[in-house]
Protein backbone atom coordinates (compact mmCIF):
# COMPACT_ATOMS: atom_id res chain seq x y z
CA UNK A 1 0.00 0.00 0.00
CA UNK A 2 1.75 3.27 -0.98
CA UNK A 3 2.10 6.04 1.78
CA UNK A 4 -0.98 7.88 2.80
CA UNK A 5 -2.89 6.15 0.46
CA UNK A 6 -6.52 4.44 1.10
CA UNK A 7 -6.35 0.35 0.83
CA UNK A 8 -10.26 0.39 -0.02
CA UNK A 9 -10.07 3.34 -2.36
CA UNK A 10 -7.64 1.84 -4.64
CA UNK A 11 -9.17 -1.04 -4.59
CA UNK A 12 -12.43 0.22 -5.53
CA UNK A 13 -10.79 2.54 -8.49
CA UNK A 14 -8.83 -1.05 -9.85
CA UNK A 15 -12.19 -2.95 -9.89
CA UNK A 16 -14.00 0.18 -11.52
CA UNK A 17 -11.42 0.51 -13.99
CA UNK A 18 -11.13 -2.88 -15.07
CA UNK A 19 -14.93 -3.42 -15.62
CA UNK A 20 -15.14 -3.30 -19.21
CA UNK A 21 -18.02 -1.04 -20.79
CA UNK A 22 -20.74 -3.47 -22.23
CA UNK A 23 -20.75 -3.43 -26.12
CA UNK A 24 -23.53 -1.70 -28.21
CA UNK A 25 -25.64 -3.34 -30.31
CA UNK A 26 -23.95 -1.13 -33.28
CA UNK A 27 -20.01 -2.36 -31.84
CA UNK A 28 -21.25 -6.12 -31.72
CA UNK A 29 -22.77 -5.76 -35.86
CA UNK A 30 -19.54 -4.22 -36.33
CA UNK A 31 -17.07 -7.18 -34.94
CA UNK A 32 -19.37 -9.20 -36.67
CA UNK A 33 -18.70 -7.42 -39.77
CA UNK A 34 -15.15 -7.29 -39.45
CA UNK A 35 -14.91 -10.92 -39.31
CA UNK A 36 -17.22 -11.63 -42.14
CA UNK A 37 -15.20 -9.26 -44.65
CA UNK A 38 -11.93 -9.84 -43.09
CA UNK A 39 -11.98 -13.78 -42.60
CA UNK A 40 -14.79 -15.25 -44.62
CA UNK A 41 -16.50 -16.29 -41.43
CA UNK A 42 -20.36 -17.46 -41.90
CA UNK A 43 -22.61 -14.08 -40.50
CA UNK A 44 -25.35 -16.36 -38.97
CA UNK A 45 -23.11 -18.83 -36.89
CA UNK A 46 -20.63 -15.55 -35.64
CA UNK A 47 -23.66 -13.55 -35.00
CA UNK A 48 -25.54 -16.21 -32.96
CA UNK A 49 -22.08 -17.00 -30.52
CA UNK A 50 -21.73 -12.83 -30.58
CA UNK A 51 -25.21 -12.42 -29.39
CA UNK A 52 -25.44 -14.93 -26.81
CA UNK A 53 -21.82 -13.38 -24.77
CA UNK A 54 -22.90 -9.55 -25.60
CA UNK A 55 -25.74 -9.22 -22.86
CA UNK A 56 -27.80 -7.20 -25.02
CA UNK A 57 -31.45 -6.63 -24.49
CA UNK A 58 -33.92 -8.10 -26.86
CA UNK A 59 -34.61 -5.11 -28.73
CA UNK A 60 -30.71 -4.42 -29.10
CA UNK A 61 -30.04 -7.87 -30.00
CA UNK A 62 -32.39 -7.48 -32.79
CA UNK A 63 -31.11 -4.00 -33.82
CA UNK A 64 -27.37 -5.83 -33.94
CA UNK A 65 -28.97 -8.56 -36.38
CA UNK A 66 -30.90 -6.15 -38.85
CA UNK A 67 -27.30 -4.36 -38.80
CA UNK A 68 -25.49 -7.71 -39.82
CA UNK A 69 -27.90 -8.92 -42.46
CA UNK A 70 -28.77 -5.79 -44.09
CA UNK A 71 -25.22 -4.45 -44.19
CA UNK A 72 -24.04 -8.31 -45.91
CA UNK A 73 -27.49 -7.83 -48.12
CA UNK A 74 -26.88 -4.47 -49.12
CA UNK A 75 -23.20 -4.67 -49.97
CA UNK A 76 -23.29 -3.69 -53.53
CA UNK A 77 -25.44 -0.57 -53.22
CA UNK A 78 -23.88 0.25 -50.13
CA UNK A 79 -20.36 0.61 -51.88
CA UNK A 80 -21.28 1.98 -54.69
CA UNK A 81 -22.81 5.29 -52.79
CA UNK A 82 -19.66 5.19 -50.48
CA UNK A 83 -17.33 5.47 -53.34
CA UNK A 84 -18.64 8.51 -53.93
CA UNK A 85 -17.52 10.08 -51.34
CA UNK A 86 -14.43 8.64 -49.78
CA UNK A 87 -11.75 9.93 -51.39
CA UNK A 88 -9.15 7.73 -51.16
CA UNK A 89 -11.72 4.68 -52.11
CA UNK A 90 -13.03 2.03 -49.51
CA UNK A 91 -10.46 -0.88 -50.77
CA UNK A 92 -8.09 1.50 -48.89
CA UNK A 93 -9.66 2.02 -45.93
CA UNK A 94 -8.73 0.08 -42.87
CA UNK A 95 -10.97 -3.28 -42.42
CA UNK A 96 -13.26 -2.21 -39.40
CA UNK A 97 -13.15 1.80 -40.86
CA UNK A 98 -14.87 0.46 -43.63
CA UNK A 99 -17.57 -1.95 -42.14
CA UNK A 100 -18.71 1.14 -39.80
CA UNK A 101 -19.01 3.39 -42.66
CA UNK A 102 -21.24 0.40 -44.53
CA UNK A 103 -23.27 -0.46 -41.50
CA UNK A 104 -23.81 3.48 -40.89
CA UNK A 105 -24.40 3.89 -44.24
CA UNK A 106 -27.73 1.31 -44.11
CA UNK A 107 -29.06 2.59 -41.32
CA UNK A 108 -29.19 6.20 -43.32
CA UNK A 109 -30.55 4.98 -46.34
CA UNK A 110 -32.55 2.08 -45.31
CA UNK A 111 -33.84 2.25 -41.80
CA UNK A 112 -36.58 4.85 -41.39
CA UNK A 113 -36.66 4.28 -37.34
CA UNK A 114 -33.56 5.24 -36.90
CA UNK A 115 -32.67 9.60 -36.94
CA UNK A 116 -29.73 10.22 -39.44
CA UNK A 117 -28.03 11.97 -37.05
CA UNK A 118 -28.13 9.44 -34.98
CA UNK A 119 -26.37 6.81 -36.68
CA UNK A 120 -23.71 9.66 -37.74
CA UNK A 121 -23.03 10.15 -34.01
CA UNK A 122 -22.78 6.67 -32.81
CA UNK A 123 -20.28 6.31 -36.15
CA UNK A 124 -18.05 9.05 -34.52
CA UNK A 125 -17.92 7.69 -31.28
CA UNK A 126 -17.45 4.37 -32.11
CA UNK A 127 -14.56 5.88 -34.83
CA UNK A 128 -12.53 7.97 -31.80
CA UNK A 129 -12.76 4.97 -29.25
CA UNK A 130 -11.54 2.30 -31.79
CA UNK A 131 -8.76 5.04 -33.72
CA UNK A 132 -7.61 8.51 -33.79
CA UNK A 133 -8.63 11.89 -34.25
CA UNK A 134 -8.04 11.42 -37.98
CA UNK A 135 -10.43 8.52 -38.77
CA UNK A 136 -13.23 9.85 -36.63
CA UNK A 137 -12.92 13.14 -38.58
CA UNK A 138 -12.90 11.42 -41.62
CA UNK A 139 -15.71 9.50 -40.44
CA UNK A 140 -18.20 12.27 -39.38
CA UNK A 141 -16.82 13.96 -42.69
CA UNK A 142 -18.16 11.16 -45.14
CA UNK A 143 -21.39 10.42 -43.08
CA UNK A 144 -22.36 14.41 -43.27
CA UNK A 145 -21.84 14.33 -46.78
CA UNK A 146 -24.55 11.82 -47.33
CA UNK A 147 -26.55 13.48 -45.25
CA UNK A 148 -26.28 16.53 -47.65
CA UNK A 149 -26.49 14.70 -50.71
CA UNK A 150 -30.25 13.73 -50.15
CA UNK A 151 -31.73 10.40 -51.84
CA UNK A 152 -29.39 8.33 -52.43
CA UNK A 153 -27.75 5.91 -54.33
CA UNK A 154 -28.31 7.96 -57.47
CA UNK A 155 -27.00 5.92 -60.53
CA UNK A 156 -25.72 6.86 -64.11
CA UNK A 157 -28.52 6.68 -66.81
CA UNK A 158 -26.38 4.56 -69.49
CA UNK A 159 -26.58 1.24 -67.15
CA UNK A 160 -27.92 -1.61 -68.63
CA UNK A 161 -30.76 -3.21 -67.11
CA UNK A 162 -29.00 -6.37 -65.42
CA UNK A 163 -26.34 -3.63 -64.01
CA UNK A 164 -28.98 -1.22 -62.56
CA UNK A 165 -30.97 -4.21 -61.08
CA UNK A 166 -27.34 -5.34 -59.68
CA UNK A 167 -26.65 -1.92 -58.06
CA UNK A 168 -30.06 -1.43 -57.01
CA UNK A 169 -30.79 -4.50 -55.48
CA UNK A 170 -27.34 -5.27 -54.41
CA UNK A 171 -26.76 -8.92 -56.23
CA UNK A 172 -23.78 -10.09 -58.69
CA UNK A 173 -24.01 -9.32 -62.01
CA UNK A 174 -23.75 -12.84 -62.89
CA UNK A 175 -26.66 -13.96 -60.75
CA UNK A 176 -29.08 -10.80 -61.90
CA UNK A 177 -27.85 -11.87 -65.85
CA UNK A 178 -28.79 -15.29 -64.90
CA UNK A 179 -32.19 -14.54 -63.69
CA UNK A 180 -33.13 -12.60 -66.66
CA UNK A 181 -31.94 -15.62 -69.18
CA UNK A 182 -34.09 -17.64 -67.22
CA UNK A 183 -37.16 -15.55 -66.09
CA UNK A 184 -37.16 -12.40 -67.56
CA UNK A 185 -35.87 -8.67 -66.56
CA UNK A 186 -39.24 -8.19 -64.25
CA UNK A 187 -38.93 -11.15 -62.12
CA UNK A 188 -35.46 -11.12 -62.27
CA UNK A 189 -35.60 -7.59 -60.62
CA UNK A 190 -38.34 -9.29 -58.40
CA UNK A 191 -36.59 -12.07 -57.12
CA UNK A 192 -33.47 -9.35 -55.64
CA UNK A 193 -35.47 -7.11 -53.67
CA UNK A 194 -37.49 -10.43 -52.13
CA UNK A 195 -33.81 -11.40 -51.21
CA UNK A 196 -33.26 -8.17 -49.74
CA UNK A 197 -36.64 -8.77 -47.34
CA UNK A 198 -36.58 -10.11 -43.88
CA UNK A 199 -37.29 -13.67 -43.60
CA UNK A 200 -40.71 -14.71 -42.09
CA UNK A 201 -41.16 -16.68 -39.13
CA UNK A 202 -42.74 -19.83 -39.83
CA UNK A 203 -43.65 -23.04 -37.86
CA UNK A 204 -44.78 -26.17 -38.90
CA UNK A 205 -47.82 -27.98 -36.47
CA UNK A 206 -46.98 -31.33 -35.19
CA UNK A 207 -50.28 -32.63 -35.94
CA UNK A 208 -49.33 -35.77 -34.56
CA UNK A 209 -50.14 -34.09 -30.89
CA UNK A 210 -52.19 -31.00 -31.82
CA UNK A 211 -54.42 -28.98 -34.84
CA UNK A 212 -52.76 -26.36 -36.28
CA UNK A 213 -56.25 -24.49 -35.19
CA UNK A 214 -55.69 -25.08 -32.39
CA UNK A 215 -51.97 -23.97 -31.82
CA UNK A 216 -52.99 -20.76 -33.82
CA UNK A 217 -55.75 -19.68 -31.26
CA UNK A 218 -53.26 -20.45 -28.18
CA UNK A 219 -50.92 -18.27 -29.60
CA UNK A 220 -53.79 -15.59 -30.50
CA UNK A 221 -54.57 -16.13 -26.56
CA UNK A 222 -51.35 -15.02 -25.55
CA UNK A 223 -51.04 -11.88 -27.71
CA UNK A 224 -48.77 -13.21 -30.56
CA UNK A 225 -48.84 -12.10 -34.51
CA UNK A 226 -49.60 -14.83 -35.58
CA UNK A 227 -51.75 -16.50 -38.92
CA UNK A 228 -52.31 -19.24 -41.00
CA UNK A 229 -49.91 -20.06 -43.97
CA UNK A 230 -51.16 -19.44 -47.37
CA UNK A 231 -48.50 -21.74 -48.57
CA UNK A 232 -48.93 -24.90 -46.44
CA UNK A 233 -51.31 -26.38 -44.81
CA UNK A 234 -49.50 -27.43 -41.79
CA UNK A 235 -48.22 -23.48 -41.30
CA UNK A 236 -48.15 -20.72 -39.05
CA UNK A 237 -46.37 -17.62 -39.37
CA UNK A 238 -45.08 -15.49 -36.70
CA UNK A 239 -44.09 -11.83 -36.82
CA UNK A 240 -42.29 -10.18 -33.74
CA UNK A 241 -42.82 -13.64 -31.67
CA UNK A 242 -38.77 -13.50 -31.09
CA UNK A 243 -36.76 -17.03 -30.90
CA UNK A 244 -39.66 -19.50 -31.00
CA UNK A 245 -37.35 -22.30 -29.87
CA UNK A 246 -37.28 -20.54 -26.80
CA UNK A 247 -41.01 -21.61 -26.14
CA UNK A 248 -42.70 -24.14 -24.24
CA UNK A 249 -44.47 -25.19 -27.63
CA UNK A 250 -41.33 -25.90 -29.08
CA UNK A 251 -39.43 -27.45 -25.65
CA UNK A 252 -42.60 -30.16 -25.46
CA UNK A 253 -42.87 -30.68 -29.65
CA UNK A 254 -45.79 -28.54 -30.51
CA UNK A 255 -44.45 -26.94 -33.35
CA UNK A 256 -40.70 -26.58 -35.48
CA UNK A 257 -39.18 -24.09 -37.15
CA UNK A 258 -39.46 -24.17 -40.82
CA UNK A 259 -40.18 -21.84 -44.37
CA UNK A 260 -43.24 -22.66 -45.46
CA UNK A 261 -42.04 -23.35 -48.95
CA UNK A 262 -39.86 -25.58 -47.16
CA UNK A 263 -42.77 -27.26 -46.19
CA UNK A 264 -44.47 -27.90 -49.55
CA UNK A 265 -42.32 -31.10 -49.99
CA UNK A 266 -43.10 -33.70 -47.19
CA UNK A 267 -46.74 -32.98 -48.23
CA UNK A 268 -45.18 -33.68 -51.87
CA UNK A 269 -43.86 -36.98 -50.88
CA UNK A 270 -47.39 -38.00 -49.54
CA UNK A 271 -46.39 -40.71 -47.56
CA UNK A 272 -49.48 -42.63 -45.78
CA UNK A 273 -49.36 -44.69 -42.45
CA UNK A 274 -47.66 -47.74 -42.15
CA UNK A 275 -45.20 -46.58 -45.37
CA UNK A 276 -41.28 -47.63 -45.83
CA UNK A 277 -39.73 -44.18 -46.82
CA UNK A 278 -36.39 -43.31 -47.50
CA UNK A 279 -34.63 -39.31 -46.90
CA UNK A 280 -31.70 -39.63 -48.46
CA UNK A 281 -30.16 -36.09 -47.69
CA UNK A 282 -31.88 -35.53 -44.29
CA UNK A 283 -30.44 -33.19 -42.20
CA UNK A 284 -31.03 -31.64 -39.99
CA UNK A 285 -34.62 -33.06 -40.15
CA UNK A 286 -37.23 -30.86 -40.68
CA UNK A 287 -38.80 -32.81 -43.43
CA UNK A 288 -38.16 -36.24 -41.82
CA UNK A 289 -40.17 -35.40 -39.17
CA UNK A 290 -42.93 -33.58 -41.22
CA UNK A 291 -43.17 -36.92 -43.14
CA UNK A 292 -43.12 -38.72 -39.86
CA UNK A 293 -46.04 -36.58 -39.11
CA UNK A 294 -47.91 -37.23 -42.04
CA UNK A 295 -47.87 -41.06 -41.30
CA UNK A 296 -49.31 -40.20 -37.98
CA UNK A 297 -46.08 -41.59 -36.64
CA UNK A 298 -46.91 -45.32 -38.08
CA UNK A 299 -44.37 -46.85 -40.46
CA UNK A 300 -40.83 -46.64 -40.92
CA UNK A 301 -38.91 -43.79 -42.00
CA UNK A 302 -34.91 -43.95 -42.68
CA UNK A 303 -33.07 -41.15 -42.50
CA UNK A 304 -29.67 -40.36 -43.99
CA UNK A 305 -27.07 -38.12 -43.66
CA UNK A 306 -23.41 -37.97 -44.61
CA UNK A 307 -22.14 -36.26 -41.62
CA UNK A 308 -22.68 -38.55 -38.15
CA UNK A 309 -22.91 -35.16 -36.17
CA UNK A 310 -25.50 -33.86 -38.48
CA UNK A 311 -27.53 -37.35 -38.40
CA UNK A 312 -27.98 -36.96 -34.99
CA UNK A 313 -29.84 -33.78 -35.26
CA UNK A 314 -32.40 -35.85 -37.22
CA UNK A 315 -33.01 -38.27 -33.75
CA UNK A 316 -32.84 -35.05 -31.38
CA UNK A 317 -35.58 -33.52 -33.81
CA UNK A 318 -37.70 -36.65 -33.69
CA UNK A 319 -37.21 -37.60 -30.20
CA UNK A 320 -38.08 -33.42 -29.24
CA UNK A 321 -41.32 -34.58 -31.83
CA UNK A 322 -42.20 -37.90 -30.05
CA UNK A 323 -41.79 -39.40 -33.22
CA UNK A 324 -40.57 -42.83 -33.06
CA UNK A 325 -41.13 -44.34 -36.81
CA UNK A 326 -37.38 -42.40 -37.96
CA UNK A 327 -34.22 -44.37 -38.04
CA UNK A 328 -31.07 -42.41 -38.79
CA UNK A 329 -28.57 -43.71 -40.62
CA UNK A 330 -25.03 -41.80 -41.67
CA UNK A 331 -23.42 -42.79 -45.10
CA UNK A 332 -22.95 -41.18 -48.32
CA UNK A 333 -26.14 -41.07 -50.32
CA UNK A 334 -24.00 -42.53 -53.55
CA UNK A 335 -23.71 -45.52 -51.33
CA UNK A 336 -27.67 -46.06 -50.58
CA UNK A 337 -28.33 -48.50 -53.40
CA UNK A 338 -25.16 -50.85 -52.37
CA UNK A 339 -26.72 -50.83 -48.83
CA UNK A 340 -30.67 -50.66 -49.46
CA UNK A 341 -32.36 -53.46 -50.70
CA UNK A 342 -33.20 -52.36 -54.19
CA UNK A 343 -37.03 -51.78 -54.78
CA UNK A 344 -37.87 -51.61 -51.58
CA UNK A 345 -39.36 -48.05 -50.78
CA UNK A 346 -42.70 -47.09 -51.14
CA UNK A 347 -41.54 -43.16 -51.05
CA UNK A 348 -38.10 -41.85 -51.78
CA UNK A 349 -37.19 -38.20 -51.05
CA UNK A 350 -33.89 -36.57 -52.64
CA UNK A 351 -33.90 -33.16 -50.94
CA UNK A 352 -30.60 -32.83 -53.21
CA UNK A 353 -27.74 -30.54 -52.26
CA UNK A 354 -27.83 -27.47 -54.30
CA UNK A 355 -25.92 -24.00 -54.80
CA UNK A 356 -28.64 -22.48 -52.47
CA UNK A 357 -29.77 -19.30 -54.35
CA UNK A 358 -33.17 -19.94 -53.08
CA UNK A 359 -32.53 -18.91 -49.56
CA UNK A 360 -30.59 -15.93 -50.23
CA UNK A 361 -32.92 -13.83 -47.98
CA UNK A 362 -31.86 -16.01 -45.10
CA UNK A 363 -28.45 -16.43 -45.79
CA UNK A 364 -27.48 -13.09 -47.31
CA UNK A 365 -23.33 -14.14 -47.42
CA UNK A 366 -24.62 -16.88 -50.16
CA UNK A 367 -24.51 -14.06 -52.77
CA UNK A 368 -20.84 -12.81 -52.21
CA UNK A 369 -19.72 -16.82 -51.61
CA UNK A 370 -20.62 -18.43 -54.75
CA UNK A 371 -19.79 -18.41 -58.35
CA UNK A 372 -21.13 -19.62 -61.86
CA UNK A 373 -19.32 -22.69 -61.74
CA UNK A 374 -20.66 -23.61 -58.47
CA UNK A 375 -24.29 -24.25 -59.94
CA UNK A 376 -22.40 -26.39 -63.05
CA UNK A 377 -20.33 -28.24 -60.57
CA UNK A 378 -22.99 -29.72 -58.40
CA UNK A 379 -25.31 -30.47 -60.94
CA UNK A 380 -23.40 -33.35 -61.69
CA UNK A 381 -23.17 -34.46 -58.48
CA UNK A 382 -27.10 -34.17 -58.26
CA UNK A 383 -27.69 -36.31 -61.79
CA UNK A 384 -25.58 -39.28 -60.28
CA UNK A 385 -27.35 -39.09 -56.62
CA UNK A 386 -31.10 -39.08 -58.45
CA UNK A 387 -29.95 -42.19 -60.48
CA UNK A 388 -28.58 -43.89 -58.11
CA UNK A 389 -31.25 -43.69 -55.49
CA UNK A 390 -34.18 -44.62 -58.07
CA UNK A 391 -33.44 -47.99 -58.22
CA UNK A 392 -33.98 -48.68 -54.49
CA UNK A 393 -38.09 -47.28 -55.59
CA UNK A 394 -40.74 -50.08 -55.82
CA UNK A 395 -43.01 -50.27 -58.63
CA UNK A 396 -45.74 -47.31 -58.33
CA UNK A 397 -43.95 -46.31 -55.56
CA UNK A 398 -43.49 -42.23 -56.09
CA UNK A 399 -39.78 -40.01 -55.26
CA UNK A 400 -39.82 -36.61 -54.94
CA UNK A 401 -36.66 -34.33 -56.01
CA UNK A 402 -36.24 -31.28 -54.54
CA UNK A 403 -33.73 -28.26 -53.67
CA UNK A 404 -33.80 -24.81 -52.35
CA UNK A 405 -32.71 -23.39 -55.80
CA UNK A 406 -33.46 -20.84 -58.46
CA UNK A 407 -31.14 -22.63 -61.36
CA UNK A 408 -32.80 -24.94 -63.87
CA UNK A 409 -29.42 -26.71 -64.42
CA UNK A 410 -30.22 -27.87 -60.72
CA UNK A 411 -33.46 -28.22 -61.46
CA UNK A 412 -35.49 -28.99 -64.18
CA UNK A 413 -32.67 -29.85 -66.37
CA UNK A 414 -32.09 -32.47 -64.27
CA UNK A 415 -35.42 -34.10 -63.96
CA UNK A 416 -35.43 -34.17 -67.61
CA UNK A 417 -31.88 -36.03 -68.35
CA UNK A 418 -33.25 -38.52 -65.64
CA UNK A 419 -36.96 -39.26 -67.64
CA UNK A 420 -34.57 -39.36 -70.84
CA UNK A 421 -32.45 -41.96 -69.45
CA UNK A 422 -35.22 -43.99 -67.39
CA UNK A 423 -38.78 -44.87 -69.06
CA UNK A 424 -40.07 -46.87 -66.51
CA UNK A 425 -40.29 -43.39 -64.79
CA UNK A 426 -43.10 -40.79 -65.52
CA UNK A 427 -43.73 -37.16 -64.14
CA UNK A 428 -46.72 -36.97 -61.66
CA UNK A 429 -46.46 -33.77 -60.55
CA UNK A 430 -49.21 -31.71 -61.96
CA UNK A 431 -51.91 -34.64 -61.39
CA UNK A 432 -50.93 -33.28 -57.35
CA UNK A 433 -53.13 -31.75 -54.62
CA UNK A 434 -50.07 -29.66 -54.34
CA UNK A 435 -50.05 -27.88 -58.00
CA UNK A 436 -54.08 -27.19 -57.40
CA UNK A 437 -53.11 -25.00 -54.49
CA UNK A 438 -50.18 -23.22 -56.21
CA UNK A 439 -50.53 -22.81 -60.19
CA UNK A 440 -51.99 -19.63 -59.75
CA UNK A 441 -48.38 -18.66 -58.34
CA UNK A 442 -45.53 -20.58 -59.01
CA UNK A 443 -44.42 -21.17 -62.24
CA UNK A 444 -44.14 -25.30 -63.76
CA UNK A 445 -40.50 -25.94 -65.24
CA UNK A 446 -39.91 -29.16 -66.69
CA UNK A 447 -41.89 -31.74 -64.65
CA UNK A 448 -41.58 -29.36 -61.42
CA UNK A 449 -42.98 -26.50 -59.29
CA UNK A 450 -40.57 -23.69 -59.56
CA UNK A 451 -41.16 -21.53 -56.29
CA UNK A 452 -39.66 -18.00 -56.53
CA UNK A 453 -38.52 -16.09 -53.26
CA UNK A 454 -41.16 -13.51 -54.93
CA UNK A 455 -44.23 -15.47 -55.16
CA UNK A 456 -44.86 -16.00 -51.52
CA UNK A 457 -42.29 -14.42 -49.43
CA UNK A 458 -40.85 -18.01 -48.72
CA UNK A 459 -37.38 -19.55 -49.89
CA UNK A 460 -37.31 -20.47 -53.54
CA UNK A 461 -37.75 -24.24 -53.87
CA UNK A 462 -37.99 -26.79 -57.03
CA UNK A 463 -40.35 -29.61 -56.19
CA UNK A 464 -40.72 -32.45 -58.58
CA UNK A 465 -42.94 -36.09 -58.54
CA UNK A 466 -41.14 -38.68 -60.26
CA UNK A 467 -43.22 -42.16 -60.19
CA UNK A 468 -42.10 -45.39 -61.07
CA UNK A 469 -44.54 -47.53 -63.44
CA UNK A 470 -46.08 -50.66 -62.38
Amino acid sequence: MSAGGNGNDSNKARSKKSKPTPATAREVALDVLVRVDEQGAYSNLLLNTSLQKSGLSREDAGLATELVYGTISRLITLDFVLEQFVSKGIVKLQPWVRSLLRLSLYQIMYLDRIPSHAAVNEAVNISKKRGHQGISGMVNGVLRSVLRAGTLPVFPENLSEAKRISLQHSHPLWMVKRWITEYGADTAEAICAANNEPPAVSVRVNTTMISREKLLNEMLEQGMNAAASEVSPYGIVVKGGGNMALTPWYRDGYLSIQDESSMLVAEAVAPEPGMKVLDCCAAPGGKTAHMAELMGDVGYISANDLHLHKAKLISDQAERLGLNCIETGSVDAMDLESTCEHASFDRILLDAPCSGLGVIRRKPDLKWRKEPEDVDSISALQKGLLESVSKLLKPGGVLVYSTCTTEQAENSEIVSAFLEQNPDFTAVTFSSPLWDRLQDTALARGEGIQILPNHFGSDGFYISRLQRRL
